[in-house]
């Protein structure tokens, strides 16, 4: 059955998008970036914003769920934007939850939150199914075009240690083997873990948290990576402080996430392919840095996404539709998805930043 925002569309603007992926076209089209964002604008003005005790008062809190405060400055006031949903074929709900706003920072993030000791009541079942299925296709591609983005971190390993956090089956794990890194990784699905251990040759993964695994405890990491795994942390700052325990002296973190500045989101709110079942917080280039400098890190650099299939090739643009993609992205949002790398300290900003435009956060 065709939308009526699809049928909309296609009377405003005939058919001769139809060959432009559906996420690239509200970068593309004629006019629909202005829209979107006046569209943004306006829900951002005409949303109230309330204590966070009157918030507590209206919603429901389940089971593994409590209330927060922005994790990024502190503010406890809310600004309910968005409830994502997703239905099942008999009509029933699958899951659902609300996405509220910082009226301080902007930053964006489910509220009720997952408490931190149910995380793995998320992953705990079968995840490695998700992983490896219609999800997994193509994931190394996007893994070669972000490593691509920020070439001399991830052009050669020379046996230089990387810690995958969330590493899932290993499908990361096995192209860093590939590179010559020395490669290790941690995930909560146990299922994926033992997935990931068959897969891979030279580099080991493991269950639980790097503070429970000695060898991953001790530090000493060249390159951290979070690939799709940011927006799932619901203790963010905490998290992001031990991954800076772990990098040594000129180390990097490199992450790859959604984009809570999307033209996307403005576009779709709570129907964003961004708001997914497991995902609590939502980033952007805006408030990355404020996460970053509580860590203790010294700079981050950022690339911009134009998408898998555009970037790989395997979708041909026209000319003026790729140059129209370009500018749409690289003047806005960044694309719908996130790629940055961040630095643990003026030593890793002098060897790597040299290619890249480095914004500091110290």
């Amino acid at each position: 059955m065709v939308s009526a925002k699809r049928v909309a569309a296609r009377a405003v603007y005939g058919s001769r998008y139809d060959s432009v992926p559906w996420a690239q076209r509200v970068y593309i089209r004629p006019g629909e970036r202005a829209v979107r964002e006046l569209q943004w604008r306006l829900k951002l003005r005409t949303s109230p914003v309330i204590p966070l005790d009157e918030y507590r008062s209206r919603v429901e809190l389940g089971a593994i769920e409590e209330f927060i405060a922005c994790h990024m400055c502190g503010e406890s006031r809310q600004q309910p934007l968005h409830m994502p949903s997703r239905t099942k074929k008999d009509g029933t709900t699958a899951w659902s939850y609300r996405v509220v706003r910082c009226p301080s920072c902007g930053f964006l993030y489910r509220n009720p939150n997952i408490l931190p000791e149910r995380l793995g009541d998320l992953y705990s079942k079968n995840y490695s199914r998700f992983l490896t299925g219609d999800y997994a296709a193509n994931r190394q591609r996007r893994y070669r075009q972000a490593m691509d983005a920020f070439h001399p971190v991830f052009a050669e390993g020379g046996g230089r240690r990387l810690l995958d956090f969330g590493c899932g089956a290993g499908y990361f794990l096995e192209l860093a083997e590939q590179r010559g890194f020395d490669a290790c990784g941690v995930d909560l699905s146990p299922d994926s873990v033992k997935e990931a251990n068959e897969r891979l040759t030279a580099a080991t993964a493991h269950f639980g948290a790097p503070e429970e695994v000695p060898e991953i405890a001790a530090g000493g990491f060249d390159v951290v990576t979070l690939w799709s795994v940011l927006a799932h942390l619901p203790r963010p700052v905490e998290d992001f402080r031990k991954f800076r325990e772990l990098l040594c002296p000129g180390g990097v973190l490199m992450i790859l996430t959604v984009n809570a500045q999307s033209l996307l989101l403005k576009a779709y709110g709570s129907g964003w392919n961004g708001f997914t079942r497991n995902h609590l917080m939502f980033y952007s280039r805006e408030t990355l840095p404020l996460l970053l400098r509580q860590a203790g890190f010294a700079g981050v650099a950022f690339a911009p996404f134009y998408g898998d299939t555009v970037e790989a090739g395997t979708t041909r643009l026209s000319p003026g539709h790729s140059r129209r993609l370009k500018r749409g992205v690289d003047s806005s949002d960044g694309g719908n998805m996130m790629r940055a790398l961040a630095f643990a300290d003026e030593k890793a900003i002098e060897r790597w930043g040299d290619e890249l435009s480095v914004h500091r956060v110290d």
